[in-house]
């Protein structure tokens, strides 16, 4: 079985569409020249120590970790997987080619990259269990998962859409033992070193409002998220909605502008025909604007649709649902917060991450 790697595309996700449109993965580091000629990675710790000259061991050894991984250890047919920040969604691809700089791209940023044939560009990040959800938040930009068969998972997340669980798998699964070089320290061979504390509770609070508030129970706690911000809600009752499941307004009877529907789906990606009911209702009820809660994220057929209503319908998917509870929070029913205790941590950023 091929290696599996993860490889982000900017802190922010600036390179998501660009690496999902022209095939290819990495970027970064625009400060380091070609390593095409480092066939050794002390050859290619000396280039790095050069263009870092002020930086600690500690990062200089991390960056020098995430690039020889890039430029020696992903090679073709290897899985590569990429948490995209743009759309709350994991993108799946095949290695296609080993390391490429492209020196002429005006971009410093799209310079060192493998190239990629991106598969599957729109699993749910719900899909991915706890466990292995906490290896892929990991802060590196660049290593390879390889605890609880993550390899094995990764495999098939990418065949089937889920995730089988490290307890479904009887012993090692082949191929994610992962062998390290002389030097090579864990820092990307052992991403959960590294956990991007941050994301890690995300997922942790994303996991807990999905046991909790499933099914209608999503509706009751978008309401009382609606109420936090200012909103009159009417929620539908269980059972067929016609496709409401919320009215809301403002003032003190819900009928002021903007009056709103909402549509709630805890399960499953959304297709474009749940996207044209809901224009549909909203024309029929006189709506200025639409929610659409996706819980599980959209298909591209759906986010097509989406395309021309920006300005009136909003959607929300697992990770717009914990921002707007977290926003709310202190706001919200005592017997939701009950459901869903959570404690405000501060903590200090580490710039090197």
């Amino acid at each position: 079985m091929a290696q599996a790697w993860v490889v982000r595309a900017g802190r922010y996700g600036e390179r998501d569409q660009w690496a999902l449109e022209q095939g290819w993965s990495g970027g970064g580091w625009r400060e380091v020249p070609d390593l095409t000629d480092c066939t050794t990675r002390e050859d290619l710790a000396k280039v790095v120590a050069a263009t870092f000259p002020t930086a600690s061991d500690g990062r200089l050894n991390n960056f020098i970790g995430q690039m020889w991984a890039l430029r020696n250890r992903i090679q073709a047919g290897d899985l590569l997987v990429m948490p995209l920040k743009t759309t709350k969604q994991i993108a799946f691809g095949r290695v296609t080619g080993a390391y490429t700089y492209r020196g002429d791209d005006p971009d410093p940023d799209k310079r060192h990259v493998v190239k990629v044939d991106w598969k599957r560009t729109d699993l749910p990040r719900t899909a991915v269990k706890q466990d292995l959800l906490f290896s892929l938040g990991s802060s590196l930009t660049i290593f390879a998962p390889s605890k609880n068969n993550a390899v094995t998972r990764l495999e098939q997340l990418l065949s089937t859409g889920a995730d089988p669980g490290s307890a479904a798998l009887i012993g090692p699964s082949p191929g994610t033992a992962t062998v390290t070089e002389p030097g090579e320290g864990t820092d990307v061979d052992e991403p959960e070193l590294a956990t991007d504390i941050e994301q890690a509770a995300l997922d942790q609070i994303t996991a807990r409002i999905a046991e909790e508030f499933a099914g209608h129970g999503l509706a009751t706690l978008v309401s009382a998220v609606l109420t936090a911000e200012g909103f009159y809600c009417d929620q539908s009752p269980p059972g067929p909605d016609g496709g409401v499941d919320i009215t809301a307004g403002r003032g003190p009877l819900g009928l002021d502008s903007p009056r709103l529907l909402a549509q709630i789906k805890s399960g499953g990606q959304i297709g474009a025909p749940v996207v044209t009911q809901l224009h549909g209702v909203m024309t029929t009820h006189g709506a200025e604007q639409g929610l659409l809660v996706a819980w599980d994220g959209l298909t591209k057929p759906a986010r097509d649709t989406l395309k021309n209503q920006a300005l009136r319908v909003r959607v929300w998917q697992a990770a717009d649902v914990v921002t707007a509870v977290l926003r709310t929070y202190d706001r919200l029913p005592e017997d939701i917060r009950a459901r869903l205790p959570l404690r405000r941590v501060w903590m200090l950023s580490d710039s090197d991450s």
